[in-house]
């Protein structure tokens, strides 16, 4: 299961509040910070970003951000930005494999559960786990679960001696009904997680199946066809005539073998790819370009973006972004933050996109898909419903070690309607890699995304 970027930031507990730094910058940014919605407590000095994961019944340690720069912190290869707000009591920080950001106020103190451990037995553990939902989750009602009355029914499982096997099969029935392929329970390697019915949620073996049917049925006669970015991306001039290019993207990271890769190295691997196939000629001479989704296992909504910006002449707005903001109110919600796509200073394409779309279009590449929705020029979806998964995933850990992820955002469009469940409709519905299709060798998409921006032509 490949799901959105995350960035898990944590701390260690029982740190006094850091003294103001030297480092100019830096200064007014040192201290303690409560972020809007996230559940989240940021400690900043000494050369450190931590972050406390606070609910009502818990505080948790993790991991820790190191200062690289003025203001920036990284981990995992991802970069955090810091930066001061209005006043000493305000800040705001950034993370640069996503988009958008998230406020802080400062706090004189830790809560008082972030100065001593958390015991970590199986009904701590089954609490935390349950008011990490209770807080942050926010489509319980849309999704018809009264999750007071799912614990009721689980709580009394559990007891002293539960086995973890047992608790992880507990915390797996718990969530299964969510559908929710942004919900997980994690124990090491052990992982559930279960999609939309009806979907399938890419891994690499449907990613190779997929991609080795379309080369040998759609691709087999282009005249240009090249990977990029690890075999993520794939370009091709379409053939018969029609001057259509082919765009595949099956994730929006893994561009490099390095499975650490940073964000930076990702974003200049798809710049060289971008860079390489919308030369000024080729933009100039396409009629028509396919982006083909239908099985894109998501990543980093910033690199959708940046590829957006490649789809434009003219500044828009590709969503607004909220958070969840209230541990007892899944009615209230940070302000939404509009998403900007800025035309890019580099080679790019504003001529007519079809776009394919299915159940295995994934987290960022729903967010992408959403950003095309209002992309000045022609824009035309194909295909099926996407997932219906689009918030960053929150990665809380528990107090035996185990791991739940869960959403807590929602993706807005510029009439404040979220596609969180249902997935983002097609203009043109068709069917995508069903067994009937591929068994008789067919590509209904495909084939009616030449049609379509053939006859655009005209």
């Amino acid at each position: 299961m490949r799901i959105a970027t995350v960035i898990a930031l944590t701390l260690a507990t029982g740190i006094a509040a850091p003294a103001a730094s030297a480092a100019g910058a830096d200064r007014t940014t040192d201290g303690l910070w409560r972020m809007d919605g996230y559940g989240t407590v940021v400690a900043v000095g000494h050369g450190r970003y931590e972050e406390y994961q606070t609910t009502a019944v818990s505080c948790l340690k993790g991991d820790t951000a190191r200062r690289t720069g003025p203001g920036t912190y990284t981990l995992d290869g991802d970069v955090l930005t810091v930066r001061p707000g209005k006043d000493r009591n305000h800040a705001s920080v950034a993370v640069a494999s996503s988009v958008g950001h998230r406020n802080l106020h400062r706090i004189s103190s830790l809560p008082p559960a972030c100065t001593h451990p958390t015991p970590k037995d199986p009904l701590t553990t089954f609490d935390v786990f349950w008011q990490s939902y209770e807080e942050n989750y926010p489509f319980f009602a849309a999704k018809g679960i009264d999750w007071h009355a799912v614990r009721n029914e689980y709580r009394p499982q559990v007891h002293k001696d539960t086995t973890r096997t047992e608790l992880f099969g507990i915390f797996s029935r718990m969530v299964r009904p969510l559908y929710d392929a942004h919900v997980a329970v994690q124990d090491g390697d052990r992982v559930f997680a279960e999609g939309r019915p009806g979907t399938a949620v890419p891994d690499e073996e449907l990613d190779a199946k997929v991609k080795k049917f379309i080369e040998t049925r759609d691709l087999a006669k282009a005249p240009y066809r090249q990977d990029f970015a690890n075999g993520r991306i794939t370009y091709a001039d379409v053939a018969g005539g029609n001057r259509l290019g082919y765009l595949r993207i099956s994730g929006f990271d893994g561009y490099l073998p390095d499975e650490d890769a940073s964000y930076a190295a990702q974003l200049t691997e798809l710049d060289r790819a971008l860079n390489t196939v919308l030369t000024p000629q080729r933009s100039r001479h396409l009629h028509g370009l396919i982006i083909d989704l239908r099985i894109n296992g998501g990543g980093s909504d910033a690199l959708g973006i940046h590829i957006a910006e490649r789809l434009t002449d003219t500044p828009y707005i590709a969503y607004t972004k909220r958070a969840r903001n209230d541990p007892a109110n899944p009615n209230r919600h940070t302000r939404p933050e509009p998403i900007p796509v800025l035309p890019a200073h580099a080679p790019h394409y504003t001529g007519p996109v079809a776009l394919l779309t299915g159940g295995s279009t994934v987290s960022a590449g729903e967010t992408f898909t959403q950003a095309l929705i209002d992309r000045p020029g022609h824009t035309i979806r194909i295909g099926r419903p996407t997932q219906g998964v689009f918030s960053d995933v929150m990665e809380r850990k528990l107090p035996n070690g185990m791991t739940a992820w869960l959403p807590n955002e929602e993706y807005l469009t510029n009439s404040g309607r979220t596609f969180d469940g249902a997935g983002i409709p097609p203009q043109v519905t068709v069917p995508v890699f069903t067994k009937e299709e591929c068994a008789a060798g067919r590509d209904s998409g495909f084939d009616r995304a030449v049609e379509m921006l053939g006859d655009d032509r005209s």
